[in-house]
């Protein structure tokens, strides 16, 4: 089946204007909903209200509503103290723009820190952050609702290739490199930059926290796939399957399931407690063989991300095509073209698939189904028990096996 076309929203352009530098390497919503942040290329970030952008698409049309989007919204006015309306921002970073990621603060999650007594920065419950990972190793983080800059942080020495919030509300940024290291970042104690964790031998191309935030997973160049403990800040394990370069991973809703996309035209669905592949979804038939695994370069997986509903998984490849994917089918659900896409992920109520190609950003409408009574019980018992304690509970085998998603 294809999918519904929703939306677009088109980068502006002039005769001369370049491809290279307009990529769009990353998309992101915010925890709320209620904004819409992508790389239009050439430092540039773009920030609409998501709702606004809806309501042109229903009125408007598919193709007109990037046009209604870039006339109609209103403009922030700094001054105006209206801080929590959604207004439009252009944001230009000052460099290269590779990686996006929303923060939203919760008070009473308190810093890391030792030194608690005095900071620059007081994040309140209505504070909404956009962190801007840049082609000089910089990290800027801005005020979504005002778009001035507030921290500068200046560390890595490479391309900040991802960066991801923690989902408890703490402020913890974490951010992966192609200096081969991932940084831990405290923005509630100022920015100050708690941890490195190495191990990674080569570029580190992008990173995810587990829903509980416990749990870090970082993927990266010679087929890395790492986990880490983020209250000890240790490795727990390294994931071995893959057959090239991983670039990227998602965890599902409840942290059960870990999803890997690779160029060796797989997407990978684990176990991440045990470190068992319990899904494979291929992009190229035959799978080519191991040494060949590099080859197929019109199949490479650019992009994968789970859905809410955790049933289904999303990727994006280098043969013009996005797919939607149910956990337990082999084969995709639906399919939808898209030229030279390089990154997807999904609207926070999980209706509809954002996914980035040459500073545009282009809409799909999910599959929609409603969830079993049997996985909405499934999905609330793993979000409080890993894997090896839903192992020993006195249940039938039948039962742990559904549980453990082997069936």
């Amino acid at each position: 089946a294809r999918s519904r076309t929703v939306g677009e929203l088109l980068a502006p352009t002039s005769p001369f204007d370049k491809k290279c530098g307009r990529e769009n390497w990353t998309v992101a919503f915010a925890p709320d909903g209620s904004y819409l942040a992508w790389s239009q290329g050439h430092r540039v970030v773009k920030l609409v209200p998501w709702a606004q952008c809806l309501n042109n698409f229903l009125l408007h049309g598919t193709k007109n509503g990037a046009n209604a989007v870039s006339t109609r919204l209103p403009r922030q006015n700094s001054e105006s103290g209206q801080k929590n309306k959604p207004c439009e921002h252009v944001i230009d970073c000052g460099d290269i723009v590779w990686s996006l990621a929303f923060g939203s603060s919760v008070p009473e999650k308190q810093s890391r820190c030792v030194n608690i007594e005095w900071h620059r920065f007081k994040f309140g419950q209505d504070q909404l952050l956009l962190a801007t990972g840049l082609n000089n190793g910089r990290i800027k983080i801005w005020d979504v609702y005002t778009g001035k800059l507030l921290l500068n942080l200046m560390d890595h020495t490479e391309v900040v290739r991802d960066l991801t919030f923690a989902p408890d509300g703490s402020l913890i940024l974490v951010s992966a490199s192609r200096d081969k290291t991932l940084r831990v970042w405290d923005l509630k104690d100022d920015g100050n930059m708690m941890k490195v964790l190495r191990g990674h031998p080569n570029w580190v191309y992008g990173c995810a926290f587990s829903p509980d935030s416990s749990i870090l997973c970082s993927v990266g160049a010679s087929k890395a796939v790492f986990l880490w403990d983020m209250d000890k800040y240790s490795m727990l394990r390294k994931l071995e399957g893959h057959h090239n370069d991983v670039v990227a991973c998602e965890f599902s809703p409840d942290g059960a399931l870990l999803a890997t996309a690779s160029y060796d035209t797989r997407v990978y669905v684990w176990d991440p407690h045990i470190g068992v592949i319990l899904r494979e979804f291929g992009h190229l038939f035959p799978p080519p063989t191991p040494i060949f695994a590099g080859g197929a370069n019109d199949r490479w997986v650019r992009s994968v991300c789970f859905s809410h509903d955790g049933l289904h998984v999303a990727s994006l490849a280098d043969d013009k095509m996005v797919r939607f994917w149910r956990i337990d089918e082999e084969y995709p659900v639906q399919v939808a073209p898209l030229n030279n896409g390089l990154c997807c992920t999904f609207s926070t109520d999980g209706s509809v698939l954002a996914a980035g190609q040459d500073g545009s950003v282009y809409f799909w409408a999910t599959p929609s189904q409603v969830s079993s009574l049997q996985h909405l019980c499934r999905m609330a018992i793993r979000r409080v028990m890993p894997t090896g304690q839903v192992k020993n509970l006195p249940i039938p085998r039948k039962v742990v096996e559904f549980l453990c998603y082997q069936i």
